[in-house]
């Protein structure tokens, strides 16, 4: 798991029919990475949260066989 800040959002017009719905985040890693995770909780921009990658992050997608590999599963408080 990754912590990282969300440093804005992605809109996307066409996508796989399974990604219909979905909330895409850009989130940047410690190390100045960016990378776009999906959001199921509610994360917002300038927040930091905790980033799932892999096939853990499919786990946490909202129904099975997403192709995710990054996912929000937390927001940090302090």
């Amino acid at each position: 798991m990754l912590l990282c800040k969300v440093t804005g959002s992605v809109i996307s017009t066409r996508k796989n029919e399974k990604l219909k719905g979905c909330k895409f985040l850009v989130v940047e890693t410690n190390e100045g990475n960016s990378l776009v995770a999906i959001d199921q909780i509610g994360a917002g921009v300038g927040e930091t949260v905790l980033i799932s990658q892999g096939s853990a992050a499919r786990l946490a997608a909202p129904q099975a066989d997403i192709p995710i590999d990054a996912a929000v599963v937390g927001i940090i408080d302090e």
